[in-house]
């Protein structure tokens, strides 16, 4: 059945292949962004809409929606990461206010598998990720507002650290922690997982862990270490 969704963050790296994925399903979908390349999203079934995750009303973006997807993500810059912008837990809240405001029920967000403490992880990753915490403590403050938000029907979805490749299909899902041999996920399939879980109602109320083993050149510390200093 052909769904109408509102989509935060399409111009991003997950974003672009959750936009991209669904319009090829037959799926109408709006974008919300501060602003748009020029050519950007021309498709039929495609509309822009210039909102502030931040700032303003967002309930006008909520009209005949059947479902809202946030692929918002902060970049790594210094500054970011000694001063994030509250983009995902007052974005949240923005969202959920305007949902509720319109009776919008369905909101698939992505979270982070390292906003969990616990997650498993190899040591010498949780030492290169240091200076993400405060984005990953962003990440897991918001899920904690999902969580005491009534009325809404969410889904936090916990990917591992994501690697620019396409769709496979064969990604694996846990709830507790990521799947067992991995570390990694395809923005390709993190984005597969969101609509399906957006559009068939799988996982309310919950934060699935998402990842798929990679060639160990992909998952080894060179490859990764020399991705979290991007500038």
């Amino acid at each position: 059945m052909t769904q109408t969704i509102l989509l935060f963050g399409a111009t991003g790296d997950t974003g672009r292949e959750i936009l991209n994925q669904a319009l090829d399903a037959g799926h109408y979908v709006h974008m919300a962004e501060r602003s748009f390349p020029d050519s950007f999203g021309l498709h039929k079934n495609c509309t822009r809409h210039e909102a502030d995750l931040l700032e303003g009303d967002l309930s006008p973006l909520m009209q005949d929606i059947d479902c809202v997807i946030s692929a918002v993500g902060l970049g790594r810059d210094p500054q970011t990461l000694a001063s994030p912008p509250p983009l995902y837990t007052e974005g949240a809240l923005n969202i959920v206010k305007a949902m509720r405001a319109t009776d919008v029920k369905r909101l698939v967000v992505i979270s982070a598998a390292f906003a969990d403490p616990d997650v498993s992880s190899p040591a010498w990753f949780r030492a290169a990720t240091a200076s993400l915490k405060r984005i990953f403590g962003q990440m897991a403050d918001m899920e904690r507002v999902l969580e005491t938000t009534e009325n809404i029907d969410w889904t936090a979805v916990r990917p591992g650290w994501l690697l620019d490749r396409p769709n496979t299909g064969d990604y694996k899902v846990a709830m507790n922690d990521l799947p067992e041999g991995t570390l990694r996920t395809r923005h390709g399939d993190l984005a597969d997982f969101m609509l399906r879980c957006a559009l068939d109602g799988k996982y309310i109320r919950e934060k699935p862990f998402i990842a798929r083993a990679e060639d160990t050149a992909l998952e080894s510390p060179p490859a990764l270490i020399e991705e979290f200093v991007p500038w």
